[in-house]
C-alpha cells in the first residue's frame, strides 16, 4: 500500500519513488491510495496495480488483509504516518518523526529526490530520478496534436502569472503560425475565456473545463508545446517529454522544477523562468513578486527558443 492522496503535481512527482517501490517488491500486489479525482491517471503508472480512493489525512477504507508493506509518499510527520500505520502492515516505510523510526526528511531537498531516497535508503531498492513518464492514455485527444498549449490557472493566486500576460504571449503563439488552445479546470474556465478573448483566439480554442483527467493527459501527450505556471500541467509536460516553459515564482525550481532533460538538438528541454529567492508563499492571495518580474519577452524568447531546436 502506498499512501499519496494529494494533488496531480502531487501525484506525478512520486512516480519514480512508486516505482521503485516496484522494483523492491516485484512479485506484489501494489495498491495506491490517491484522490478520487486522479484515478485515472494513476492507472497510467505501470508500477501500479490498483488505485484506492482515499482523502488526505483520512483513515484508509481498506477492506483487504494488512498489506506486507505501507509506505508514507504523503508527509514527514504522525498525522500522515498513522494513516498507513493503522493498516497494521508487516513492514512500514516512513520518514522519520516521534514514534516513527527512518531516514531524516530535508527541507530543501527537490520533491521527486526526496521520495526517491526515502524509499532507496528504506527498501535498498535503486530509485531513478527521471522516471516520470506516464502512458499515453487510449481515449482520443481533444485537440489535433502539435497544438500549442497555454495554462494560466493555478490553485493559489500566488502562483498565477498575470492573465494579460499569458494573453500577450498566447498572441505570439498565433502570429507564429502555431495552434494556441487555452487549458484549465471547470472553475478556471472564465479566466481562459478572458486570455482566449485577449489573444483574438478563435472559437474553439478555450478547453478549460471540456477535458476529462485522461482526454488532458492525451492532449499534453501530443503538444507542440507547452506553457504554465508552477502548477500540475508542468508535471504532465514532464512526464509526456514535451517541450515546456515553467513560470517560477513564491517556489524555487530547485524544489519543485522539472527534470534537467535536454532537446535533441540542444539546449533544454524544459526551460524554467525565476527571478525569486524561494522566500514566497506558494499558498498567497497576492501575485508574487518574483513571479511577477517575468516579463511577456522573456517567455516568448524562451518559447521561440524551444520551437526552434525542439
Amino acid at each position: 500500500m502506498v499512501l499519496r492522496p494529494l494533488g496531480l503535481g502531487d501525484l506525478l512527482t512520486g512516480v519514480p519513488a512508486i516505482r521503485a517501490v516496484r522494483t523492491a517488491v516485484p512479485g506484489h500486489r501494489l495498491v495506491l491510495a490517491t484522490t478520487t479525482a486522479l484515478e485515472p491517471l494513476a492507472g497510467l503508472v505501470d508500477a501500479v496495480d490498483d488505485v484506492l480512493p482515499a482523502r488526505e489525512l483520512e483513515p484508509l477504507d481498506w477492506a483487504g488483509p494488512p498489506p506486507e508493506l505501507a509506505v508514507d509518499l504523503h508527509g514527514k510527520g504522525p498525522a500522515s504516518h498513522v494513516v498507513v500505520a493503522d493498516l497494521q502492515p508487516d513492514r512500514l516505510l516512513t520518514f522519520a518523526s516521534p514514534g516513527y523510526p527512518g531516514p531524516t526528511w530535508y527541507p530543501d531537498e527537490h520533491e521527486v529526490h526526496r521520495w526517491c531516497r526515502l524509499v532507496a535508503e528504506g527498501l535498498g531498492a535503486a530509485a531513478d530520478p527521471d522516471a516520470l513518464d506516464l502512458a499515453v492514455p487510449g481515449v482520443p485527444s481533444p485537440a489535433p496534436d502539435g497544438v500549442a498549449l497555454v495554462h494560466p490557472g493555478a490553485a493559489f493566486p500566488g502562483r498565477r502569472w498575470p492573465p494579460e500576460r499569458f494573453a500577450a504571449v498566447a498572441r505570439h503563439l498565433a502570429a507564429a503560425g502555431l495552434d494556441v488552445r487555452i487549458t484549465g479546470g471547470p472553475v478556471e474556465v472564465p479566466l481562459a475565456q478572458r486570455v482566449a478573448d485577449a489573444a483574438g483566439l478563435g472559437e474553439g480554442a478555450v478547453l478549460a473545463g471540456r477535458t476529462s483527467p485522461l482526454e488532458l493527459a492525451a492532449l499534453v501527450a501530443g503538444a507542440r508545446v507547452v506553457l504554465s505556471g508552477d502548477t500540475g500541467m508542468a508535471h504532465l509536460a514532464t512526464a509526456y517529454r514535451r517541450p515546456s516553459v515553467v513560470l517560477f515564482g513564491p517556489v524555487s525550481p530547485a524544489l519543485w522544477g522539472p527534470p534537467p532533460r535536454t532537446a535533441r538538438n540542444g539546449g533544454p528541454l524544459h526551460v524554467v523562468l525565476w527571478h525569486g529567492d524561494g522566500a514566497g508563499d506558494p499558498w498567497g492571495t497576492d501575485l508574487d513578486p518574483a513571479l511577477a518580474r517575468v516579463t511577456v519577452e522573456e517567455v516568448t524568447a524562451a518559447l521561440d527558443g524551444l520551437l526552434a531546436r525542439t
